[in-house]
């Protein structure tokens, strides 16, 4: 992330987004080469075998007119069934802002709620289980977006949306684990804290698996056959339900045990 930074979407740093529909089929190639000669920058997507999904950095008005007239002059395209839409940087900004908000409001929320539900111990260890999460989702779509320059690493508005669910899940993940752990505190006073601790995961381990995997096998079949306007969202989704279960099993739980050895109080 540091050294590659993130592939923005329309709705992060504003710009131009064509959704074209043709009554026959048009390769995405046809249209890139097309958009080429107006010498803009513009990724061009296959959206289904009659469209494609245009994205450009701002256009004049002057320019947009005339790249639309030249679009629906070269190409059979629909007009009852394409859009245009257009995001300037000052939204772009706001939409930044809110977003980081959000997550941020998240995350201090969900301290506060296990910091009353168990203790401070365990809100934090909850927490660094889930900036797992979120830099492993953002570090695998920096990759996706610069390195690769895939689409799908495209960060927007349905990828803040998909790190506020995986921080969702994560944390409830991570919830069904303590709340064991707190349990057996409780009848099994002989165990030691870390032997707790193992029984507690041993215990859950079965059902947050079979949780986990319902979820994934749905997010792999909605990823197969959804448009390529949502498969960037299904992918993070994918990526942090697997990355959640994992940490609140293998992060959240050893981190809590390593605390208490530093300070068993």
């Amino acid at each position: 992330m540091l050294f590659f930074g993130f592939r923005l979407g329309i709705d992060f740093q504003g710009g131009d987004q064509y959704n074209l529909s043709f009554t026959r089929p048009v390769q995405a190639s046809a249209v890139q080469k097309e958009m080429d000669t107006f010498n803009v920058e513009a990724t061009v997507q296959q959206a289904g075998p009659n469209g494609v999904l245009i994205t450009t950095k701002p256009l004049g008005n002057t320019q947009e007119t005339t790249i639309r007239a030249d679009l629906t002059k070269k190409f059979p395209v629909d007009p009852t069934k394409s859009s245009y839409a257009s995001v300037g940087p000052t939204i772009a900004r706001e939409l930044v802002v809110g977003a980081g908000g959000l997550i941020a409001i998240a995350s201090i929320l969900i301290v506060a709620y296990l910091s009353f539900r168990f203790n401070y111990k365990f809100a934090v260890c909850a927490i660094l289980a889930l900036l797992h999460d979120v830099f492993l989702l953002t570090g695998v779509y920096s990759i996706l977006g610069k390195v690769f320059n895939s689409p799908l690493g495209e960060i927007n508005t349905l990828f803040v949306t998909a790190v506020l669910t995986v921080i969702g899940f994560s944390v409830h993940d991570t919830i069904v684990i303590f709340d064991r752990i707190r349990e057996n505190l409780r009848q099994a006073s002989r165990l030691t804290f870390e032997q707790n601790v193992n029984l507690s995961i041993i215990q859950s381990l079965a059902r947050s698996l079979n949780t986990s995997m319902t979820v994934v096998f749905v997010l792999v079949a909605l990823f197969l056959i959804s448009p390529q306007s949502i498969k960037g969202f299904t992918l993070a989704l994918l990526i942090g339900i697997v990355s959640g279960t994992y940490s609140s099993i293998f992060n959240a739980s050893p981190l809590l045990v390593v605390w208490r050895r530093l300070d068993p109080r």
